[in-house]
């Protein structure tokens, strides 16, 4: 009896592990068919297969060169597998591309820049170790020289709609510059007269993909290009979220100021809501209060009620 149990035993075992290896086996993902499969809701580490065509503002990727293939894997791999980022980035990119498509489309600059703004500061108010600042990342420098206010009191390279403006037209004279969306994109980040020596270094033509950059310009329009393609393909690289997960932008409404505000804490609670409820929906405000000796006319977005449970202190 002890001898029959013990075969049985063996036999179910060698038959259990005869199942494994066969669904190891089916389960391998060796073919497209079922490398597809497994990429969804499953965390296993897989190279990605590059797009076939891929395109910025309209201009072709040149995908069969080896090294322009190899730079865009490095993007799409760091970027597909730091997760956390890239799920946020989507969070974000609901709220925030709704207020950013139109201007773009406004003030003439393809929709695909849009990327470009998730590159410079993946949808968030900050800043860069060199001082750069907002979404769209402006030194003080260029700010002011397109026409932003930055001081102690306001700092409009914060104010998401007058920032699209100021890099829409900064773009759009590189592009006449250069003759090539793309090679504008690497000149947000290199700037204009960084390309224009490389080119002429080089002796190359006007050709972001023929030129030999620096570390950071070579892979910056492969970040912007893995953002698109990752964005655009959200469970094609794994991510997977419902609507209701997703960032929304709460309705505001403006209120004109053309008079020095003593005190932001006090003005928030005019419209039943704290300070720091007025500073997310207006983070170029930077001190709490105003001095504006000249009369200036500001408009600030106050959220619509319903929306924050709050305490004013009232």
């Amino acid at each position: 009896m002890t001898t029959l149990v013990s075969k049985i035993g063996l036999l179910i075992a060698v038959v259990g592990v005869s199942g494994l290896c066969v669904n190891a086996v089916q389960e391998s993902p060796n073919t497209d068919e079922s490398l597809n499969k497994r990429m969804v809701n499953d965390y296993n580490v897989y190279a990605l297969p590059l797009p076939e065509t891929m395109s910025f503002a309209g201009e072709p990727v040149p995908l069969n060169d080896p090294d322009v293939r190899e730079r865009l894997d490095r993007e799409l791999l760091v970027n597909t597998y730091w997760q956390s980022n890239g799920l946020l980035i989507m969070k974000r990119a609901h709220k925030y591309f709704p207020i950013i498509e139109p201007l773009l489309e406004k003030y003439g600059l393809p929709d695909d820049f849009k990327y470009l703004a998730v590159a410079e500061s993946a949808l968030e108010n900050n800043s860069s170790p060199a001082g750069a600042a907002g979404f769209w990342h402006f030194l003080k420098g260029t700010g002011r020289e397109y026409g932003l206010e930055i001081n102690d009191y306001v700092d409009e390279r914060y104010h998401l709609e007058k920032a699209t403006e100021v890099a829409a037209e900064y773009l759009k004279k590189s592009k006449e510059r250069f003759g090539s969306w793309t090679l504008a994109a690497a000149a947000y980040n290199a700037g204009n007269y960084g390309v224009s020596k490389q080119i002429d270094r080089q002796k190359a033509q006007n050709n972001y993909y023929d030129l030999l950059l620096n570390s950071e310009t070579s892979r910056y329009v492969f970040r912007i290009l893995a953002f698109k393609e990752i964005l655009s393909n959200p469970q094609k690289y794994g991510f997977n979220f419902r609507e209701k997960d997703l960032y929304t932008a709460v309705p505001t409404y403006e209120v004109k100021v053309d008079t020095p505000v003593t005190d932001f804490a006090e003005f928030a609670k005019r419209f039943e809501i704290n300070y720091k409820i007025l500073k997310i929906h207006n983070p170029w405000l930077r001190e709490t209060y105003l001095k504006n000796a000249s009369g200036k006319e500001y408009m600030i977005e106050i959220p619509e009620k319903g929306y924050y449970n709050t305490s004013t202190g009232q």
